[in-house]
């Protein structure tokens, strides 16, 4: 990809870009919808990722392009303005130079930028905070600045949040400019306070795409986003983090049917994050496994944020060997199912899970072979 993106850049811009960066997807591995209330969660940058090449130009112009298709966009030097339709990627790029001086950075001026991808669309990898971060650096390096990784992470998620109005935590953009091979990315989101979680040497992960989204899927995200800032209020704590399962029970009585759903949810899945570092640490891939379903089950009971594909994926790979367990990852209503597996669990166990969804929906999902990767870094060229 990184070749291929070099030869895009020179073919349509006529030069070699000056800088080069790459960030990695990532898997959310357990903490699903915790982070924007304040609790823990755990991801791994994986081995597939975003690349974008960047060279300055003197005439003011930003010029941008994609190896996804789609016209180059031409955009004078200036408040970046919020873009739709088929130029609706470039808003995160537009979105780190929008918010560039509320860090009190210089933004760079002309320059021509260009993006290639090896992550799927739709399977819920985190695209986007790898697009952020990937760009963060390509500007850093054309202005010649610098930035601690961590404000770089929260950079990065201020533009999505402020420019792009998606009200993320800061799951993504940490794990991708944090992320280390071999391990796991433990996020504390209220500080936020970050660690690396080791995982076992024998652990794999496999993720299966539905390619299948509700067409609201934007829409129901902002709606537990607000149905759990309603169930925090109604408890009276600022955040469900500052609940326990004590607690919660204790003002049950105050919280609508929904709202107390969504708390369950939240509060369960933050004490599961806490299970699965002791879990993982003591290499004990079945307790892990056990928990990465419990959390699955939370999110169709209780957040309601699974579809009947994903329900499908989880039960059959349950019942396949060299699987621990599995669950719907991302932000939900469609995209992909996680299975962390060992090495029992290859190809044709996939293939079989594969095929069992074709017969029952009659499109077979994509299936991933993933391993972890190292976190967002700029590149030699």
């Amino acid at each position: 990809m990184r070749q291929a993106l070099l030869d895009h850049f020179r073919a349509t811009f006529g030069r070699a870009p000056d800088f080069l960066a790459r960030a990695p997807g990532r898997i959310e591995f357990i903490g699903n919808h915790t982070d924007y209330n304040g609790g823990t969660v755990l991801g791994a940058a994986i081995d597939r990722g975003v690349w974008v090449a960047l060279a300055k130009r003197a005439d003011g112009r930003r010029r941008f392009s994609t190896m996804l298709g789609g016209p180059m966009l031409d955009l004078p030097v200036g408040t970046p303005v919020r873009q739709t339709g088929p130029a609706a990627w470039s808003n995160y790029p537009l979105g780190v130079l929008a918010v560039m001086p509320e860090f009190g950075l210089r933004v760079p001026e002309g320059f021509d930028l260009a993006v290639a991808s090896s992550l799927p669309s739709g399977a819920g990898l985190s695209s986007s905070a790898a697009l952020e971060l990937a760009s963060a650096l390509v500007f850093l390096a054309a202005t010649q600045q610098e930035l601690p990784r961590e404000t770089l992470v929260r950079l990065a998620r201020q533009a999505e949040n402020a420019f792009v109005g998606v009200p993320c935590g800061i799951l993504d953009q940490a794990v991708v400019g944090l992320g280390r091979v071999g391990h796991l990315v433990f996020i504390d989101c209220r500080g936020p306070s970050f660690d690396l979680v080791p995982m076992p040497a024998s652990a794999r992960f496999w993720v299966f795409n539905t390619h299948t989204k509700h067409a609201l899927v934007d829409g129901m995200y902002a709606a537990r986003h607000r149905e759990c800032l309603a169930a925090a209020k109604a408890a009276g704590v600022a955040l469900l983090a500052d609940l326990n399962a004590v607690a919660l029970q204790a003002s049950a009585a105050r919280l609508g049917a929904v709202e107390l759903r969504r708390a369950e949810h939240v509060v369960g899945e933050i004490d599961r994050v806490a299970r699965m570092r002791v879990a993982l640490r003591a290499g004990d891939l079945a307790a892990a496994g056990h928990l990465l379903s419990a959390s699955h089950e939370s999110s169709r009971t209780r957040f309601e944020n699974s579809t009947e594909e994903l329900d499908f994926l989880v039960t059959q790979l349950r019942a396949v060997s060299g699987v621990y367990g599995a669950r719907l990852t991302g932000g939900g209503f469609g995209g992909a199912v996680m299975a962390l597996t060992d090495e029992r669990f290859d190809a044709a166990g996939a293939q079989g899970v594969s095929a069992a969804y074709g017969a029952r929906f009659g499109a077979e999902p994509e299936v991933l072979p993933m391993a972890t990767g190292d976190g967002a870094a700029l590149l030699r060229i």
